[in-house]
């Protein structure tokens, strides 16, 4: 006896035309972007841009932002992924109403706004304490290397750029100078034309020889900038110690390097970021940051910079979480590479509690090494004793399980990896989209 199935309809015609919305989970993530982009978030700043009535109507930006939020929040960052999933995904679809956009309109939107969408983090995390998902009860903060829209293949160092740049100078001078040679020849091959046409092979190797005389010049720059920052530091620690009547101990030490260090790097791709260690080798990178509440891991600030040291990012840190929920947290925890006096200080300062590690800590106790360098007295040895006496029962334990789960959901889970765009200032905008839509996930779980 045959099995009977059910039927598949694919060929019948459905009474009523279903609606968008019918084929999408009413507890879908899709549909509270869409009810915040349209009943919560101000988005005047965006839809105030457009004012030429001139041309086709553009689309609605209440559409496009709730289009691009859900997109980061499902892990589709390029605007030809999120154009595709607008005509294959039924939450997209239900997004854009069955009117989808092409890849070339988002990724313009997203150029122009960026911004502006930049800023929806604090509206959201408002948002986010206002549904009681954030307490700034322990806040933890930490920081991982993400990749550039650069290859690390494409830098070069400030002694390869001085030899480099010589031997292309070289190089373009004999062409053009075989170039001029040849123009009576050139004259009867070209006819009307001038024949004293540069190939573009020269101009070709003319423009890499000014990418590269444009990234030396910046390292010149900074290393002069950087020059001129110690000497003044110098001068101040003289002055200090002159007024103090202390002798001057040591020899006295030699005056700054000017000009860049051989190994000091610059990538043509993406001047602004960095090569940055990494615990699977080196990176082209940035050092994004994010600080985050214990309650339900909400993210309630977020920094980026192109260093890869953690510690200058600390008060920055703090410094948003005051400005976003107008209040300190009560407690800090951080790991090793916050460690600082000037940190510990900064803590003492605002009356918040910290836990920060002074160095490699096995089952509580601090290693030797870290032991060897901490000063009897010091802020960093008293931060050390704290977190030694209390051993297991250390606040400092909630660290991990707070702040290292929200980087491995944005780069496991929806798998964020490497920023799409270049320049420090619009990767930032960028980082702050993806700390938005990691909050309007658990948004969406505590719904």
């Amino acid at each position: 006896m045959s099995k009977d199935f059910r039927p598949w309809k694919i060929d019948e015609a459905q009474l009523l035309p279903p609606s968008v919305q019918d084929y999408v989970a009413k507890d879908h993530l899709s549909r509270l972007i869409v009810a915040l982009v349209r009943e919560e978030l101000d988005l005047s700043a965006i839809a105030g841009s457009y004012r030429s009535g001139l041309g086709q109507p553009p689309f609605d930006p209440r559409m496009m932002t709730a289009l691009l939020l859900h997109g980061y929040a499902s892990g589709i960052y390029s605007s030809r992924r999120i154009a595709r999933a607008a005509v294959e995904r039924a939450d997209f679809m239900m997004i854009v109403a069955g009117d989808p956009p092409d890849f070339r309109t988002i990724s313009e939107f997203r150029k122009r706004h960026l911004k502006a969408l930049a800023a929806l983090f604090v509206q959201v995390l408002k948002l986010a304490e206002k549904a009681g998902l954030v307490k700034l009860g322990h806040v933890a903060l930490d920081g991982t290397k993400i990749k550039a829209n650069a290859s690390k293949h494409k830098a070069m160092s400030y002694e390869r750029m001085k030899k480099r740049e010589a031997e292309l100078q070289a190089e373009v001078d004999g062409w053009l100078q075989a170039a001029e040679a040849a123009d009576a020849e050139e004259d009867k091959l070209y006819g009307t034309k001038r024949g004293d046409e540069m190939p573009g092979w020269v101009a070709d190797k003319q423009r890499r020889l000014e990418k590269i005389r444009a990234a030396k010049a910046e390292l010149e720059v900074e290393a002069k900038a950087a020059a001129e920052e110690e000497m003044r530091r110098r001068e101040k620690a003289e002055q200090e110690r002159r007024t103090q009547g202390r002798r001057k101990s040591g020899k006295t030490p030699a005056p700054p390097k000017t000009e860049p260090e051989g190994k000091a790097q610059r990538n043509f791709t993406d001047p602004e970021s960095r090569i940055l260690k990494t615990k699977d080798g080196y990176i082209q990178g940035y050092n994004a940051q994010a600080a985050v509440d214990a309650t339900a891991q909400i993210i309630v600030a977020h920094t980026l910079d192109n260093n890869g040291s953690d510690q200058a990012q600390f008060a920055p840190l703090l410094d948003a979480i005051k400005d976003n929920l107008k209040r300190n947290p009560d407690e800090v925890s951080a790991d090793a590479g916050y460690c600082s006096a000037a940190n510990l200080r900064t803590l003492g300062r605002r009356r918040i509690k910290g836990y920060i590690a002074t160095g490699r800590q096995q089952h509580g106790s601090t290693s030797a090494t870290a032991k060897r360098s901490l000063k009897l007295g010091s802020l960093v040895a008293r931060m050390s004793a704290k977190l030694r006496c209390a051993g297991y029962r250390s606040r400092y334990r909630l660290r991990k399980q707070v702040v290292e789960p929200v980087f491995g959901q944005i780069k496991q889970a929806r798998g964020f990896r490497q920023f799409l765009l270049r320049g420090i200032e619009k990767v930032k905008a960028e980082w702050a989209l993806i700390c938005t839509a990691h909050n309007l996930t658990k948004l969406a779980c505590a719904a």
